[in-house]
């Protein structure tokens, strides 16, 4: 027995309700359950109960045994003083608040079917826990709860930026600079890339947006890649003009050994990224304000299509001759750019502004985009969950990776069904 799923049977009322008396056989009535506490504190909050003939207003603590209370030290807590009535599996001892007052303890019996199909759940060793019972799953189902999670992984998103927002004093401009270069490293060097940001403000880069190539000296610079002495002419310009610019701005660059090749294709290659982004600049001035005019996806992909400076054309890193190839940003990783920073953008700032029009416009981004491709989606094609667009996606990578991922049966509408299965 879990005490989360006493919380689960508790939330949805799925004990018996004939069956509810307290340790001294009172009759209990249970009129608001109460709200599901996530924190610390009383597991239910704003509970109202009718013990005998007295209505109680209070809290709900629920344990697998009552003499948990005294192990978890809530006797001596008073945060826990307000709690009218303690639910549990097995009541082995009368508790009491800080004063010494009894608290009336109630066990709940339920069809031992819930408890069975939870624990089956649990068991499983597979991809999944559910993968033999998910086509068992009505399919409205599925949909209504992929369109949660979806949503849910937008306000996760969310708190990060909200956070780097408070940080940057409000600044909109800042906070997507910085959210935009951490994505174009994409996974591999997502952090070093969000240092780079940090380290190198947009208004010194301000002053240099009708020159792209001072652009790219700074933010190579920064990056740590322009400290060998020796290199071909191109190297060797950006270098001196950086050296320039680091004493003019008292610049100090991140480390080079932070940026990964290794595992990673060239054209991901961190140098390219880099001249990729140093072109976005370039050519896309105020950009977030840009980003919230735009209306449909062809604009975005307009804008995102961005071509490095000639010099790499010929080379994946300085000072290494490469076959002639457009470096271009491409439409799937304009995508990933997409999904990652312009729709949680979007999303947060029409939740500020008081706009859902913004917040739609995110949704409906997502739902224009193509499915993404990697391993959790293949898994789930292989389950017989396709999906039609990001918006899918999004909702399948959420549910992998913090309910299946963690065997939050409980709290997924789609492991609910099967607990509830008779």
């Amino acid at each position: 027995m879990k005490e989360d799923f006493l919380h689960y049977i508790w939330k949805y009322k799925l004990y018996r309700e004939d069956k509810l008396l307290t340790q001294d056989n009172e009759s209990i009535e249970i009129i608001n359950s109460g709200v599901h506490n996530f924190d610390s504190g009383p597991d239910f909050f704003n509970a109202k109960v009718k013990i005998g003939e007295t209505v109680w207003a209070g809290n709900i603590e629920i344990h697998v045994k009552s003499s948990d209370w005294n192990l978890h030290k809530h006797n001596k807590d008073k945060a826990y003083d307000n709690v009218i009535l303690q639910v549990v599996f097995n009541h082995d001892k009368d508790i009491t608040r800080t004063n010494g007052q009894v608290i009336p303890t109630v066990e709940i019996k339920f069809n031992n079917d819930l408890l069975n199909n939870y624990q089956s759940l649990l068991e499983k060793n597979s991809w999944i826990a559910c993968e033999n019972d998910l086509p068992l799953v009505d399919p409205f189902i599925v949909m209504s709860w992929m369109e949660k999670l979806t949503v849910e992984r937008l306000e996760q998103k969310s708190t990060r930026i909200s956070e780097s927002l408070i940080a940057l004093s409000n600044s909109w401009e800042t906070a997507f600079y910085i959210q935009l270069a951490r994505n174009f490293g994409f996974k591999l060097n997502s952090d070093p890339f969000e240092m780079l940001a940090k380290s190198l403000s947009l208004n010194i880069l301000a002053k240099h947006k009708d020159n792209l190539f001072q652009i790219e000296a700074l933010l190579f610079g920064q990056a740590g890649f322009l400290e060998e002495e020796t290199g071909d002419e191109y190297y060797k310009n950006l270098r001196k003009e950086y050296n320039y610019l680091q004493k003019k701005f008292q610049l100090k660059p991140i480390e080079k050994h932070l940026w990964k090749f290794l595992r990673s294709r060239p054209g991901n290659f961190p140098t390219i990224r880099i001249a990729q982004f140093a072109s976005l600049i370039y050519n896309s001035r105020s950009l977030f304000s840009k980003i919230i005019e735009i209306n449909n996806l062809d604009e975005f992909y307009t804008l995102f299509k961005v071509k490095p400076s000639e010099y790499w054309d010929e080379h994946y890193q300085f000072n290494k001759d490469s076959v002639v190839k457009s470096k271009a940003l491409g439409k799937s990783a304009i995508d990933v750019v997409l999904i990652n920073s312009i729709v949680p953008f979007l999303f947060v700032f029409g939740k500020s502004k008081g706009n859902y029009m913004y917040q739609e416009r995110a949704l409906n981004l997502l739902e224009s985009i193509k499915p993404e491709k990697n391993s959790i989606i293949n898994s789930w094609n292989d389950l017989n969950i396709k999906s039609k667009s990001a918006f899918d996606t999004q909702a399948l990578i959420q549910l992998k990776n913090k309910y299946c991922n963690q065997k939050k049966c409980l709290n997924c509408q789609i492991g609910n069904a099967i607990i509830n299965r008779k």
